[in-house]
């Protein structure tokens, strides 16, 4: 803690410094994030031994003409937030990076984030919440040829924890904008990737894959009121990987096809993704394959399923199922997921006075018919083929205003889990969930807002309701109780109190209660939270 502050002050001092000499532009951020555990003998859980942990986050970018420099000091005191990856501990620089841009091009040194077309073949991003930064720290290369066609170069080693992986990723992508070049009315873009992941091995099979390869082809077309997306994905043969074993005669290669449509005018907006993967986990270090917090991890398989927002509807979550187990008999997915949204004008049947939205989402992902050799940790699959089912849900929403200060939120959401496939073990569950929520809007900014949830379900651990009170003090300033209880097996609340203001660019959020343990999803990642209590504090501010 005393290098954080110390560190603090230098490099605020700094930022004064440049600011009066006026020599380019400083920015930055400061993020804090922590929680002071407690026992709990109605959970069953106890305090790990460091009670408060606390994950902080500082960020400092300077800009000068055509220079930008960043750097992140990260502090874990002494410890990471529970459910975090342990190589996040103790203190230091996290990130830096210098960046040149002039005309078309683009050069970085040090650590950077990019993706390469939907990510299914390189994604390196951070997010907080899951505990996430896989940079790149080494060099990028971009040039704009024209503005219609660039291409994108990179090299060097990912990010993990405070270290660095012991694999070198290199990556080129470019990408062509048809429309463009041809000055057509339809729009036509296509892009091609590479990928390549070298890490030498002590193997004394002189086939065995030390560098490992990605390809990535894809095409985008616009017509009018439609779109329409695809990119396929080839990975060489890489070393089989079970429990961090790596195995020296047993090589695989992968597989991914990614297609996106969608159509959208005035009050309707329709938008499908479907998606068929085969071994497509690739990482940085051949041995971190599979782990739970998704280190070393170079490419994105996020899980296209419907984002819920209430507590019963976010129990029991899909985690995509990318990796090959021939003991679990698993070797990829298949499925995808459809939306529509539909908004009733104003005066009609439907809409009535204000107007009303609905909101539909199904998605279904299954695993691939594929045979398996367990005693040889192989298998044969077909990519476009379908097998057991992992997961089914179907949702509806309909936002409804009733008059200028009084709006309502009713959704339904059935869903179906494959709880051996996606946690390790249980039963596969059924389950329908119902959720009314209700804002009033008061004067001054003031607002009430109310929601009363309910979950049926026929396995693990049964049904569940919850309930969550909140005023809105202004927009600034609000406080919430809520509560999720599992009434049917544990008889356990799930109790939260809470607050939070915001001034500027500056917002603070405390809350006392219990965590529900399971599945934490961001943007379908998942990570594994467990359950646990205690006061939470989380600061965050930009400058």
């Amino acid at each position: 803690m005393k290098k954080f502050l110390i560190a603090l002050v230098a490099l605020t001092t700094m930022q004064i410094t440049i600011a009066q000499n006026n020599r380019g532009t400083f920015s930055g951020g400061f993020e804090s994030n922590s929680q002071w555990y407690q026992d709990d003998d109605g959970l069953g859980t106890f305090a790990p031994q460091d009670q408060l942990r606390s994950n902080n986050y500082f960020t400092l970018r300077y800009s000068y003409d055509k220079f930008t420099a960043g750097i992140q000091y990260e502090l874990f005191a002494p410890n990471p937030l529970l459910g975090y990856f342990e190589g996040f501990e103790g203190n230091g620089i996290g990130t830096y990076y210098l960046n040149f841009k002039h005309k078309g091009l683009d050069i970085t040194g040090g650590h950077f984030y990019d993706q390469f077309g939907s990510g299914l073949v390189y994604r390196s991003w951070e997010d907080r919440q899951l505990g996430i930064d896989n940079s790149i720290r080494g060099v990028r290369v971009k040039y704009d040829f024209t503005n219609f066609l660039n291409a994108t170069a990179f090299t060097g080693n990912q990010r993990v924890g405070f270290e660095v992986s012991e694999g070198t990723v290199t990556g080129i992508n470019t990408e062509l904008d048809l429309s463009t070049a041809l000055d057509l009315e339809t729009g036509i873009q296509i892009g091609a990737s590479y990928v390549n992941r070298f890490q030498s091995s002590t193997s004394p099979d002189l086939n065995f894959p030390a560098d490992v390869g990605a390809y990535s082809a894809r095409a985008d077309l616009t017509f009018n009121k439609f779109f329409l997306g695809a990119e396929y994905v080839y990975k060489e043969q890489d070393a089989f990987v079970l429990d961090g074993f790596v195995s020296n005669n047993n090589y695989q290669d992968g597989r991914a096809l990614l297609l996106n449509t969608g159509y959208a005018t005035k009050g309707l907006g329709i938008n499908a993704t479907f998606r068929a993967v085969e071994n497509m986990g690739f990482y940085s270090d051949r041995e971190a394959s599979g782990n739970a917090f998704l280190t070393n991890t170079i490419n994105y398989v996020p899980g296209y399923t419907k984002q819920q927002d209430y507590a019963v509807s976010n129990i029991y979550v899909y985690a995509p199922q990318p990796f090959v187990s021939p003991g679990e008999g698993k070797a990829g997915e298949i499925g995808g997921q459809i939306d529509v949204y539909y908004t009733a004008k104003k005066g009609s049947t439907l809409g009535g006075k204000y107007g009303t939205k609905f909101e539909f989402n199904y998605a279904n992902w299954s695993g691939l018919d594929a045979t398996f050799d367990v005693a040889n940790n192989t298998y044969q699959a077909s990519l476009l083929s379908r097998n057991e089912k992992y997961f089914e849900e179907a949702s509806i929403a309909v936002k409804k205003r009733f008059s200028r200060n009084f709006s309502t939120i009713f959704t339904a959401v059935h869903t179906e889990y494959n709880t051996t496939i996606i946690e390790g073990s249980g039963d596969f569950l059924r389950g329908d969930a119902f959720i009314v929520d209700a804002l009033y809007k008061l004067d001054g900014g003031q607002s009430i807002r109310m929601d009363l949830q309910h979950l049926s379900a026929d396995a693990d651990r049964g049904n569940w309701a919850a309930a969550t009170a909140e005023y809105a003090f202004s927009p600034y300033l609000s406080m919430y109780v809520t509560d999720l209880y599992n009434y049917d097996e544990t008889d356990i609340h799930y109790y939260s109190l809470g607050g939070s203001y915001t001034k500027g660019r500056t917002r603070v959020a405390m809350n006392y209660g219990r965590q529900r343990g399971g599945l934490v999803c961001v943007g379908g990642v998942c990570r594994f939270v467990p359950e646990n209590t205690g006061l939470t504090l989380n600061i965050s501010t930009n400058f």
